[in-house]
C-alpha cells in the first residue's frame, strides 16, 4: 500500500482499490500511478488462486461470481473511492461487482484501453499470455471491430519463473504475428513491461492497460 496526505494536484488524495488475480500485476498499475496520477491512496487485494482455478474449471462460474462480490464489497468497505480489477479473464464477474456498488467506479481492467484502441482503426490485436483472457475480452470490443487474438505461449510461465527477460521476447515474437492490425492491445497488466519491444517489432500504435486504466479513473474522479 502506498499513500500522502496530500496530492500533488493540491486535492486531496483519493483510496483507490486495486484487486488482482495475479502476482505479477501491481508493479505494473502502481507504476502507471506513480507516473500519471502521483499522489493517490492504493490499497491492494491479491487472490492468485483465480486465475488457478478458472484455468482448471474452463469457465465461469456463479461460484466465482460469488467470490469477486466478496473482493468487491471489502474494499468498498474499507472506504474506496474507486475499484479497478486488474484480471482481465473475468469480465462478468467485475460487471456484476460493478452493479452491486453502483454508482462506485468500478472498471474492468480493460474497458479504458478498449475506448482508445478503437480509436486507432477497425482491426485490433489482442496480444494476451493467459489464454483465458480471449473469451472473455474478445465480447468487451464494440460491433465492427475486428479482434485478432494472438497467445504469447510460455510468456507467463517465464514470468511465473522470474525470467523477464524470455516474457519479454517471447511476447515481442508473438506480436510479429498482429503486424497488420492497426493497433495492438496488451491483454495482461504485466505485459506493459513488454510494450517498446511489441512497438519495436510491429511499428503498430501498442496500448496497455495500466496506462490507459489511470487516466479513466482520473477523469472519472474528477482530478
Amino acid at each position: 500500500m502506498s499513500s500522502a496526505s496530500v496530492a500533488p494536484s493540491g486535492r486531496a488524495p483519493r483510496r483507490i482499490a486495486l484487486i488482482h488475480a495475479l502476482r505479477h500485476s501491481p508493479p505494473p498499475i502502481e507504476a502507471a500511478f506513480a507516473r500519471l496520477w502521483p499522489g493517490q491512496i492504493l490499497m491492494n487485494l491479491l487472490d492468485d488462486s483465480l486465475s488457478a482455478d478458472l484455468a482448471r474449471e474452463g469457465a465461469l462460474t456463479p461460484r466465482m461470481t460469488e467470490r469477486f462480490l466478496t473482493l468487491g464489497r471489502y474494499a468498498a468497505g474499507t472506504g474506496a473511492d474507486a475499484i479497478l480489477f486488474t484480471c482481465s479473464a473475468f469480465g462478468p464477474c467485475i460487471e456484476a461487482v460493478a452493479a452491486d456498488l453502483a454508482p462506485m467506479p468500478v472498471l474492468k481492467p480493460n474497458e479504458a484501453m478498449i475506448e482508445e484502441a478503437v480509436t486507432k482503426g477497425r482491426r485490433i490485436g489482442l496480444l494476451v499470455t493467459f489464454p483465458g483472457t480471449i473469451p472473455s475480452m474478445t465480447p468487451e470490443f464494440p460491433a465492427g471491430i475486428t479482434v485478432v487474438p494472438k497467445v504469447a505461449e510460455g510468456g507467463l510461465a517465464a514470468l511465473d519463473a522470474g525470467d523477464t527477460a524470455t516474457h519479454d521476447r517471447l511476447a515481442m515474437e508473438a506480436a510479429r504475428d498482429l503486424r497488420d492490425c492497426d493497433a495492438i492491445a496488451l491483454g495482461q497488466f504485466s505485459l506493459a513491461r513488454a510494450k517498446a519491444m511489441v512497438e519495436q517489432a510491429t511499428g503498430k500504435p501498442v496500448l496497455t492497460t495500466p496506462d490507459s486504466a489511470v487516466l479513466k479513473l482520473k477523469r472519472l474522479l474528477g482530478a
